[in-house]
């Protein structure tokens, strides 16, 4: 008997070590952006997202279905419009988010709460990608917090940047030797080289008025603009009727020549987020160059 009991312990205790060795097996631990170390004991399975471009990470990592809170801002796909929201990332609704139980929240370094959050035992991964680099750091970083086979997550991303490739390949020599102003708001402010907008317009070869070193996004003097005479001008439509107004624009080449191309609210959602939908975003920029090129050649012929 005291046999057969010696055998059953030794058994529970063979048992319990592999549980022990499965848990921690499915246990990760990742790099925020303040680089801490934020372990996630098992794949999430209730998701709150407090930032556009990590919402739309988890939905083309195909996660969508687990996501149960959202920042009011998140509006793709379309699925996600029927999850509850939670506010901003300004102003996140702490109770509500805590309501809803979640076993992890996705935040931007910037997110007014996060330590609250933490501080109430939710678990918190805070990333803000702002450039290419960026994206592809948080998207590999969304994927091991998800526990999405790093095989699967790899696959998907190379879609993405053969869409980005292919956007780029097609612009035309005539696209490519364009000077471009990109504006993303109308006090005015711009998108510089150093911008995620700035560096997908790098990768096609044109030229970009606002140096890096004005950093990302400048506030832009509108008279230094009209002397830096842009070929084309990209714009929300929420800027088109005060740029009518300022001083000295009519006379741009790319106001008289039509090289104007305005965005629509869901299409500048779709540019200014660093996330898997910028193949989209870049064939929009293609789409707009190309555009302009073959305008200003009509009126050449003119």
């Amino acid at each position: 008997m005291a046999e057969h009991g010696r055998r059953w312990l030794q058994t529970v205790a063979l048992v319990g070590a592999m549980w022990v060795g499965v848990q921690s097996a499915q246990a990760i631990t990742v790099l925020d952006d303040r680089q801490q170390k934020v372990q996630i004991a098992q794949a999430p399975q209730r998701i709150v997202s407090l930032l556009p471009s990590l919402t739309e990470t988890v939905c083309a990592l195909n996660q969508c279905h687990k996501l149960v809170g959202l920042d009011r801002y998140s509006n793709w796909p379309e699925s996600v419009k029927l999850v509850p929201r939670v506010g901003g990332g300004l102003d996140p609704n702490i109770e509500s988010i805590v309501a809803l139980k979640p076993d992890l929240v996705l935040a931007a370094g910037s997110t007014r709460g996060a330590d609250r959050l933490q501080a109430l035992g939710l678990t918190v991964l805070r990333l803000e990608p702002r450039n290419h680099a960026d994206a592809l750091r948080v998207w590999r970083t969304v994927a091991q917090a998800l526990h999405v086979p790093a095989a699967d997550s790899d696959r998907v991303w190379q879609g993405i940047q053969a869409g980005v490739q292919a956007a780029v390949q097609s612009l035309s020599p005539a696209a490519r030797q364009q000077r471009v102003y990109f504006e993303v708001s109308p006090a005015p402010y711009g998108a510089s080289e150093s911008s995620f907008m700035g560096e997908t317009l790098s990768r096609m070869g044109v030229t970009n008025i606002l140096p890096a070193s004005m950093g990302p996004f400048p506030q832009v003097n509108p008279e230094w603009v009209v002397q830096a005479r842009p070929d084309v001008i990209m714009v929300g439509d929420s800027s088109r009727a005060s740029m009518l107004q300022r001083p000295g624009w009519s006379r741009l080449r790319a106001m008289q020549g039509q090289r104007l191309c305005v965005f629509k609210p869901d299409e500048s959602d779709m540019l200014v987020r660093a996330g898997p939908r910028m193949a989209e975003g870049a064939k929009l920029m293609a789409d707009c160059l190309n555009r302009a090129a073959a305008q200003a050649d009509t009126g050449a012929q003119r």
